[in-house]
C-alpha cells in the first residue's frame, strides 16, 4: 500500500509525477481509501458499472462494541480475517446487504459454519496479514494464512474469476455457502446443482434491504471436481442437487502436487441459470486469469482517461481514486441478451436498452449524475429508461432501487431531478422524455393507497406535511420541493405549461416550513403552528423534523431556488453573515445524532449530502472568495490518501463526485440551472474528453496553496465575466482558463452570478 500522504488541496506539479500516468492512470487508484472508518467502500475486483463486485467478506462486528455499521460493504480495513469471497457488494452505503454466493478455497478438515470473531480458530475463514494483501482497479489478491492459499480475483461485467494457488493439496476443497449474507440480508430459498464434473448452477433468493433479491449463477472450475458433498446448513444431502434455505456445497477438485492451481468462474444473472451460463460463455469463454485481469485494467483506464489532470501525485491519487469510485454504480442489472428482471418480478426479454440498478438517488442527484452527464452522457438514456420502467412496474416513484426491489430509502423524489437534468441537457430521446413525464406525473401527483411517497397527499394540495403526521417532515417537504422544481422545468421544456405552473408552485412549498420567529425551517403542525420546543442543534436520529441533520444543516436545503433563499434570510449581507456563523459554530452533536453527520466544520457536515452545495452558496451571494476558502479547507481535511481518507459514507459515488468536480474548478450547486459554479480548482490542468474528437481543457495559472482565489477567467481566449459555466458550453469543447491569486478579486465579486 502506498504511504499515507495528506492531500492538502495544493496543486503544484512536481518532478516526482510518474511517467506512467499518461498511459496507466490506474496506478493512481488506491481502493483502500475510504475502506476504514465510515467510508464503507467496496474493496475487491470489478469493472466500471459492472453487475459483479467480487471481493472479500469479513465478520460484521457488534454494533455496540465495534460500530458494526462500518462493515456495511462487507469489508473494513482494520479487519484481519476473511470468511470468503462474494460476488455482489454495496459501496459507501449506510445499510448492509448483498455479499451473495460466498466461495472459499480451503484445506484440511472442512467447516460449514463461519468463524466467530471471538474464536477465529474455529469455523471456516482465515486470518491474513496486510502485507500479503494487494488491491488495485479490477484486481484483488490475498494470502489465506490458515490454508496456505493465495487467492486472486478479477472480473468482467457479469463474471467473477478466482485463481487459487495451493501450497499443498491434501484435502483441498472449495466451500460454496449460499446461506451467507451481510447486514440485513437473509437467504430464503437456495439451490445448488451439479451439471457435470466442472459445471455447477444454482440460485440464491434473499430478503433484506432489497426485499426480494434473486440471484442465479453458473460456476465452472478449471479442473474436474472428483467429489461433491451437499448440505442443508449442516445436514448432509444425498445426490447432486440440494435446495432449501441454507444450501452449502463442498467441491473437491482433482488437484495434485503437480497441479496446485485452480481457476473458478462465477457468472451472475437476475433471470435464470441458463442466462448466467450465457453470460459466462459470452464474456469469459476462457480460463486465462491474466488476460481477464488485463482487460479489466484496460476498461478502468478507458474510463479514468476521460479526465486527464496535471497535479502532484498525492492529488492524482485522491482524484483518480474518486473518479474510480464514481463508476461502481448504477450497476448493470441485465444479461448479455438484454433480459432483465423487473421490479414487478416479471422477466423482460431482449430489452433494447441497458437496464441498471443500485440508484442511491437521494445522494447522487447532487453531483454524481451531473458528473456522469459530462463523462458518460451516452448512459443517461439507459439510466432514465431504467428509472422510468422501475416506476411503472412498481407503481411508485423509483427512490433507491436495489436488485429488483424498491428499498424506499431516504426521501423526496430525486428520480425526477435526475431525469429532468438529463432531458434538459439534450441527453434523452423525446419518446423517453414523454414516457418519463407521464410516469412521474402519475406517481408524484396521485399517491398510492400506501401513501408512497410519504406525505405527498399534502404536497399535492399545495400544503405543508404536518409534523403531527410523521417525523422528518421538514426534510421530506424540502426534498419534494427540489424535485418538483426540476420537474416543472422539464414540463416547461416539453410544452406542458399547466403542469409546469403547478409543479412550479410545489417547488416553493419549502417556504411554508420557514418559521419567521425562529428564522429556521421548523416542523409545522396541522393547525399551522410551529414546533415550540425548538433547538437548531438537535439532531435526534429519526425523531426530529430533519433527516440525518438538524435545523442549521437544513437551513440551506434550497439548491433549486438559491436567490429566493437569500431573500428569505434577509438579502446578501445577512445571508453571508448567517453562512459565516454556520461555519463558525461549535461542532458538538447530541449523543442521539446520526452517524451520518460527520466531516464537521462548525455545523457544516461534509460527510452527509445535504451540505454538499452549501459552500457554493457564498458565490450566489456575491462572495466567491469565501467559497474558495471553504472549498480548500474541505479538500485539506476530508480527502486524503489514508484508508480513512473520506469523512463519511462514500454513498455510491456522491462523496467522490463532489471532489472530482470541485477539483476541476466547478460544481453543479443548483439542480435546475444546468450550470457549474466556479470554486477553487485543485489541479493545474484538466482535459475532459467530449465524444470522440473534442475536448474541454481547464488551465489553472499561478495555482498554489496560498493562491486559492480566482482572479480572472477566460473562455476560448476571451475574457469571461461570469461565476459559472453552462453544460452546453462545456460540451462544445474549448478551453477555460483560471488565473489564481492570494487575495479575493474585486472583479470576481462583480462578475455575473450563477443562474
Amino acid at each position: 500500500m502506498r504511504a499515507a500522504l495528506l492531500v492538502i488541496g495544493l496543486v503544484v506539479l512536481t518532478g516526482c509525477t510518474r511517467e506512467a500516468s499518461q498511459k496507466d492512470l490506474s496506478v493512481y487508484v488506491d481502493p483502500y481509501i475510504g475502506s476504514k472508518g465510515h467510508g464503507h467502500v467496496f474493496v475487491g475486483a470489478n469493472v466500471p458499472f459492472g453487475a459483479v463486485q467480487l471481493g472479500p467478506s469479513q465478520i460484521m462486528r457488534s454494533w455496540d462494541e465495534f460500530n458494526g455499521w462500518d462493515w456495511c460493504s462487507g469489508y473494513n480495513y482494520i479487519s484481519e480475517e476473511i470468511l470468503g469471497f462474494t460476488h455482489t457488494h454495496l459501496s459507501g452505503t449506510g445499510i448492509g446487504d448483498l455479499n451473495d454466493i460466498l466461495v472459499l478455497p480451503a484445506t484440511g478438515q472442512p467447516q460449514l459454519q463461519p468463524m466467530a470473531f471471538e474464536k477465529p480458530e474455529t469455523g471456516y475463514g482465515s486470518l491474513f496479514k496486510k502485507e500479503n494483501e494487494k488491491t488495485e482497479a479490477g484486481y484483488y489478491r490475498v494470502h489465506l494464512d490458515k490454508y496456505g492459499i493465495t487467492a486472486e480475483l478479477t472480473a468482467s461485467e457479469r463474471v467473477g474469476m478466482h485463481r487459487y494457488r495451493f501450497e499443498q493439496t491434501e484435502n483441498a476443497h472449495v466451500l460454496v455457502d449460499l446461506k451467507f449474507g451481510m447486514g440485513w440480508d437473509a437467504a430464503v430459498a437456495t439451490r445448488f446443482e451439479q451439471v457435470n464434473d466442472t459445471l455447477f448452477t444454482g440460485e440464491r433468493f434473499s430478503k433484506g434491504w432489497s426485499k426480494d433479491q434473486r440471484v442465479f449463477f453458473a460456476l465452472k472450475t478449471s479442473v474436474p471436481v472428483k467429489s461433491l458433498q451437499l448440505f442443508e446448513d449442516t445436514v448432509a444431502v444425498q445426490g447432486n442437487r440440494a435446495e432449501g434455505r441454507a444450501t452449502k456445497a463442498l467441491l473437491f477438485p482433482a488437484l495434485t502436487d503437480g497441479k496446485k492451481e485452480l481457476v473458478i468462474k462465477v457468472a451472475l444473472s437476475p433471470v435464470s441459470t441458463e442466462n448466467a451460463l450465457l453470460n459466462m460463455n459470452t464474456e469469459v469463454p476462457h480460463n486465462d486469469f491474466d488476460r481477464l485481469r488485463e482487460e479489466a485494467r484496460e476498461k478502468w483506464n478507458t474510463h479514468l482517461s476521460r479526465i486527464a489532470i496535471e497535479a502532484a501525485d498525492s492529488v492524482k491519487t485522491v482524484f483518480y481514486t474518486a473518479l474510480y469510485h464514481t463508476r461502481f454504480a448504477p450497476s448493470l442489472f441485465n444479461d448479455v441478451n438484454g433480459d432483465y428482471l423487473g421490479s414487478d418480478k416479471q422477466v423482460y426479454r431482449k430489452a433494447g436498452f441497458q437496464n441498471y440498478t443500485t440508484f442511491s438517488l437521494w445522494d447522487t442527484y447532487r453531483a454524481l449524475h451531473p458528473l456522469l452527464t459530462l463523462t458518460d452522457p451516452e448512459r443517461s438514456e439507459d439510466f432514465a429508461q431504467s428509472l422510468v420502467n422501475i416506476t411503472k412496474q412498481q407503481d411508485a416513484m423509483a427512490l433507491w432501487p436495489l436488485y429488483g426491489s424498491e428499498t424506499f430509502c431516504m426521501m423526496g423524489n430525486p428520480a425526477m431531478t435526475v431525469i429532468s437534468d438529463a432531458f434538459r441537457k439534450g441527453l434523452l430521446r423525446k419518446e423517453t422524455a414523454l414516457q418519463a413525464f407521464d410516469a412521474l406525473y402519475k406517481v408524484s401527483n396521485h399517491p398510492t393507497e400506501a401513501e408512497l411517497p410519504v406525505g405527498q397527499k399534502w404536497v399535492k394540495d399545495l400544503k405543508w406535511i404536518p409534523a403531527d403526521y410523521i417525523h422528518e417532515t421538514v426534510a421530506w417537504g424540502m426534498e419534494y420541493a427540489v424535485a418538483d422544481g426540476a420537474f416543472s422545468a422539464m414540463a416547461e421544456a416539453l410544452g406542458k405549461n399547466e403542469a409546469a405552473q403547478y409543479y412550479g408552485e410545489r417547488a416553493g412549498l419549502y417556504k411554508l416550513y420557514f418559521d419567521p420567529e425562529k428564522k429556521f425551517f421548523n416542523g409545522r403542525f396541522a393547525d399551522g403552528s410551529f414546533r415550540k420546543n425548538f433547538n437548531p442543534f438537535s439532531a435526534d436520529h429519526r425523531t426530529n423534523d430533519y433527516v440525518e441533520g438538524n435545523a442549521w444543516q437544513y437551513l440551506w436545503m434550497v439548491p433549486h431556488q438559491p436567490y429566493e433563499l437569500i431573500s428569505l434570510l434577509g438579502g446578501d449581507e445577512a445571508f453571508v453573515k448567517r453562512l459565516d456563523e454556520f461555519f463558525a459554530l461549535p461542532s458538538e452533536l447530541d449523543a442521539t445524532a446520526s452517524n451520518d453527520i460527520s466531516g464537521l466544520i462548525g455545523q457544516y457536515a461534509h460527510g452527509n449530502e445535504p451540505s454538499h452545495h452549501v459552500i457554493y452558496l457564498y458565490t450566489f451571494a456575491g462572495k466567491p472568495g469565501k467559497t474558495a476558502e471553504k472549498l480548500r479547507e474541505v479538500a485539506d481535511k476530508f480527502y486524503t490518501t489514508r484508508p480513512d481518507g473520506l469523512s463519511g459514507n462514500e454513498d455510491v459515488g456522491q462523496m467522490s463526485a463532489w471532489y472530482v468536480l470541485s477539483a476541476m474548478g466547478f460544481y453543479p450547486a443548483s439542480p435546475l440551472s444546468g450550470e457549474f459554479v466556479f470554486g477553487s480548482p485543485l489541479v493545474n490542468k484538466a482535459t475532459l474528453k467530449i465524444g470522440k474528437d473534442k475536448s474541454f481543457r481547464i488551465l489553472v495559472k499561478n495555482n498554489s496553496r496560498e493562491n486559492k482565489y480566482i482572479q480572472t477567467v477566460r473562455l476560448n481566449g476571451k475574457n469571461y465575466e461570469k461565476l459559472s459555466i453552462s453544460y452546453a458550453d462545456i460540451m462544445k469543447g474549448g478551453e477555460l482558463e483560471f488565473t489564481m491569486g492570494a487575495q479575493p478579486a474585486a472583479a470576481m465579486e462583480k462578475a455575473q452570478r450563477p443562474q
